[in-house]
Formats: C-alpha cells, structure tokens, sequence
C-alpha cells in the first residue's frame, strides 16, 4: 500500500506540473481533432501512450508505434489454446507488459496514474464501450484521443481517418498513408481480378462460424462480408435489395442454408474454440442438415482465417479474400499462393510472418478443406 501511495503520489504531481507548463505556455503543444470531433490538446512529440479498446493496440502496431505503449489491457496477457490476432502473435512482448485495464474499454484510472512512464495519450477505439473517454480524461489528467475503427466496407473511410490521426499523434503520418495505400493496392488488385467474370461462372458461396463477441456455430455469418466482396463472389446470405448499411453480423436460419445449397461453404475457424463437441465443425460433421449438403458431400468445404477476434482482423481479411480469390477463379489467381499471400500481408502490417503460426494453432485448416468424415 505504501508503494502504491507513493506511486500516486508521483503520478499526480507529474500530472499538476504537466497542467501548469501547458497553462503557463512552458510546454510546447498542439491540438489534434479526433474521431468524435472533439479537440484535444497533446504534447507536441508524443513517446509514451496505451491503447484501449478492441483494435487499438493492432492500429498502432501497423504503424510502427507499437514500442511507445507503457502498458496493456488484459486481453493481452491471456494466454489462450488459440489467438488469431496477427499484431499480438507478431509481438509475444506485448504480455510483458504492466495492465492498466480490462478489455473492451473497462479502463481503471488509479491503475493508469501508477504507470512510470505516465501515458501521454491515451487512444481509444469503441468510446461507448467500457469508460467514457471524457471522464477518463478527466480523472487521469491525460488526453484521451477517440478512434472509429471502421471497418473495409462502407466505412473504410472511418478507418483511415483513424491511421492517419493515429499517425499524426505519433510522428508517423508517412506511415499512416502508405498503410492507407497499401489496402487500397490490395483491394483494387483483387477487384480488378474478378470483376469482369460473368454470373453465370461464378460458385454461389455461404461462410458460416463467424465470431461476433465470442464465438458461434455455423449459421453465423456476415451478409456483407469484406474476402466475398473484394473477389465478387456470390454470397447467399447477401440479398439483391441490401447494401453496406445492412446488418454486419445475422444468424442464418438452417433450413435457409439447406435451401440454398451453396456449391461452396467456407469456415471461420474462430468456431473451433467452442470445441470438440460444438461449434460450426462439430455441426458440419454430425448434423443431418449439413450433412445433406452437396458442398459437405462433394469436400467442398474450406476453413478461412477468423474474421473477427478483439474486433476485425484487416490483414486477414485480405489473406482470406486472396485464398477465396484463387478458390474460385484459379485462372485469375495464377500467381498467387495465399499462404505467402497472406505472410506478405502480415510482415507489411505487423512486422513478422505469422501465418504458420496461427495455422498451427487452429489444427492446420486454414486455406484447406475440412475433413468432415
């Protein structure tokens, strides 16, 4: 208890010190508009921060800003059978580090006011999840700079706007927009690719087992889901009439999924932690239903990287979209092996190879069929 009042005490005369040379003019500052369209003022070079919330900590370790962070929320330091987190497999250190909060957002500021070095930002994705960015700046005296995460679809623009404030904050704008560059590159390659096949050459497509906090069975799905649309490919569970406003996450009824009988199924293989005896595989291998199915029956079913795993995995996104890609239209996909593919997306974004090793921990079944029997 001693050491934890001597702690505060520090922090707090660092923070009352930090308020009179920014008041007084001694401290050279800036103003950064946020996501929220809040201003904030910040220091003008930035070298300690945390982030919280889903996501946070991947944005900035894809610009290269990862090894200004002073602290971790727990979703870092678990250590489960499976992490499909590209950032995190890439950096084993991040579990190192001190906790300054909970995951989703559930910050504890007293925890915060102990970190030596103090946070000199605080980024944060997802401000209604968890504490309030406002009265957490408030009872730690440190900015808190607010982020869309966005998403690859409709609001894309919402997750460059986040790189780039992120970038501007951190010293690191050049970066932010060659990170931009980057996506928009792999997005247009894989649109370019398949974009003038005709309907009729085109499989119909269904992916169920996609994770939505936490993970689910097979009649899990994303009607808007980003590898399908990159790739034009015929996602069932997109109606004709929906549109990037739609719901992103819906539970397929089975019997639709039997009516449908698309001629390829696909497998989010976040599904796999709910185990041996549940899950989208388990329903694939026991349930009549599935079992009818002509995919099931043909071994046309293939297990893609997990889509969302503490909020949406950008990289793998693109690696499945490139695996499903050359699935489908294997002539369009000449040069491409989406294993490598997806290594080279991974080494650019978070620094290291890491496919084999998260592939590893989901039984080898990425970018592979299922074995169903």
């Amino acid at each position: 208890m001693g050491k934890f009042r001597y702690l505060l005490s520090i922090a707090l005369i660092g923070i009352l010190l930090n308020f009179f040379l920014v008041e007084t003019g001694f401290a050279s500052n800036r103003v950064i508009t946020d996501a929220s369209g809040r201003q904030v003022r910040i220091p003008e070079t930035v070298e300690h921060v945390i982030c919280s919330g889903p996501g946070a900590l991947r944005l900035l370790t894809y610009l290269g800003a990862k090894d200004k962070i002073v602290a971790v929320d727990d979703m870092e330091k678990q250590r489960p059978r499976f992490d499909a987190r590209p950032y995190a497999l890439a950096n084993p250190q991040f579990k190192n580090y001190p906790i300054f909060g909970e995951f989703r957002g559930h910050d504890h500021p007293e925890r915060i006011l102990t970190l030596v070095p103090l946070p000199e930002v605080i980024f944060k994705t997802y401000p209604k999840m968890g504490h309030d960015p406002v009265a957490l700046s408030q009872k730690t005296g440190i900015p808190v700079i607010v982020l869309n995460y966005g998403n690859l679809g409709k609001h894309r623009n919402a997750f460059f706007q986040s790189l780039r404030i992120m970038g501007a904050v951190m010293g690191k704008s050049e970066r932010a927009e060659n990170v931009v560059a980057f996506f928009e590159g792999m997005i247009a390659d894989l649109q370019n690719r398949t974009v003038d096949i005709p309907k009729e050459k085109r499989p119909t497509c269904f992916v169920g087992g996609i994770a939505y906090r936490g993970p689910h069975g097979f009649q899990s799905t994303e009607p808007i889901y980003p590898p399908f649309a990159f790739v034009n490919a015929l996602n069932l569970a997109r109606t004709p009439v929906m549109n990037d406003n739609a719901l992103q996450h819906s539970s397929i009824a089975k019997e639709k999924i039997v009516a449908w009988d698309p001629d390829i199924l696909f497998l989010d293989l976040s599904t796999l932690q709910m185990g041996i005896d549940a899950g989208g595989l388990f329903e694939l291998k026991t349930d009549p239903a599935y079992q009818s199915l002509t995919a099931v029956q043909k071994g046309k079913v293939y297990g893609v990287l997990p889509y969302n795993w503490y909020t949406r995995n950008f990289g793998s996104v693109l690696a499945n979209a490139y695996f499903i890609g050359k699935l489908l239209y294997p002539e369009k996909f000449a040069d491409i092996d989406p294993a490598a593919k997806a290594d080279d997306i991974y080494t650019f974004l978070v620094g290291k190879p890491v496919f084999e090793k998260m592939n590893t921990a989901f039984g080898g079944l990425a970018f592979q069929p299922v074995p169903l029997h």
